[in-house]
């Protein structure tokens, strides 16, 4: 039997209950609430809202009140707590955003009212159509879209592999033009450093191609020391045995940014990753993430 720690939302229930299939054998979902589902950030946190969706399951993961962790990717902070680590990722979901409500950005008028909780979203959504009007916006998918329902909102950005994994693909409309969160569409399995057991069992439902572009994500993301207070995007592909990587670093209001892309050798992905970010760094991302993180 393996114990599966996870958050209680209805998307990561769902993902959790593909993992749960993926696995030969006897699983148990636990389902554990989080500081992130308990409230807002505290930005004095290490980790800040990144860590928030992660903690109380890692503290179960030590504690050893459960085997295996199932979260999203791209809540998982780049720095693990000692005696954990990333042991599978199955396939990787479409990582692209998705805008709801309209077919496109170019399709909103002037003064739309554009709903995300994404810093990385917004700048991104702003470096674009600076004429939108971007709020930020809390609560769980379904949350989200019954407020654009209400008309609270003439349109809102999402996770494409959110509303796929909820049955809900058919409500947004793929955005190309915008760089995904570092890990979105991936997810991550986690679990006590040395349990030789669980590792097993999580890889063997690992796809080699999503833990390859999950890894040069991942390394992008420490080399530049980001937080989740700052726009960031990074998404690596393999395409005919080649990886690529793209990055996106930028101000809250889309008013400045960087957009680097690189390949590299698919067989040393974190090489890649602080490959680009010393491109992007030697260009100035320091400074945007430094003007991020104080605004």
């Amino acid at each position: 039997m393996i114990r599966l720690g996870t958050r209680g939302s209805a998307l990561a229930l769902a993902q959790a209950q593909l993992v749960a299939e993926l696995i030969d054998g006897e699983v148990e979902l636990v389902p554990i609430t989080t500081s992130g589902d308990r409230g807002p950030a505290v930005r004095s946190e290490p980790g800040g809202d990144k860590a928030r969706f992660v903690k109380e399951i890692e503290e179960a993961l030590l504690a050893g009140e459960v085997d295996l962790a199932v979260h999203s990717a791209k809540d998982v902070p780049s720095e693990l707590p000692d005696g954990l680590s990333i042991v599978g990722v199955p396939e990787r979901a479409d990582p692209r955003d998705a805008l709801c409500g309209a077919a496109s950005l170019d399709d909103l008028d002037e003064g739309a009212v554009v709903g995300t909780g994404s810093l990385r979203r917004r700048s991104q959504v702003l470096a674009l159509r600076p004429d939108l009007d971007v709020r930020p916006l809390r609560g769980n998918v379904d949350t989200r879209l019954r407020k654009l329902g209400e008309g609270a909102l003439d349109a809102l950005v999402l996770a494409l592999a959110g509303l796929d994994r909820l049955g809900r693909a058919a409500e947004g409309t793929p955005l190309e033009t915008l760089v995904p969160a570092p890990g979105q569409g991936c997810l991550a399995l986690e679990a006590r450093t040395g349990d030789d057991s669980v590792a097993v069992a999580a890889a063997r439902i690992t796809d080699r191609a999503a833990l390859t572009c999950l890894t040069a994500e991942r390394a992008l993301v420490q080399a530049l020391d980001a937080s989740c207070h700052t726009p960031l995007g990074a998404h690596a592909s393999l395409r005919d045995g080649a990886l690529s990587l793209e990055a996106f670093v930028g101000l809250p209001d889309g008013g400045a940014w960087l957009r680097d892309t690189l390949d590299g050798e698919p067989g040393s992905p974190a090489a890649l990753g602080r490959g680009v970010a010393e491109r992007m760094l030697a260009a100035g991302a320091a400074d945007l993430l430094r003007q991020a993180e104080a605004s």
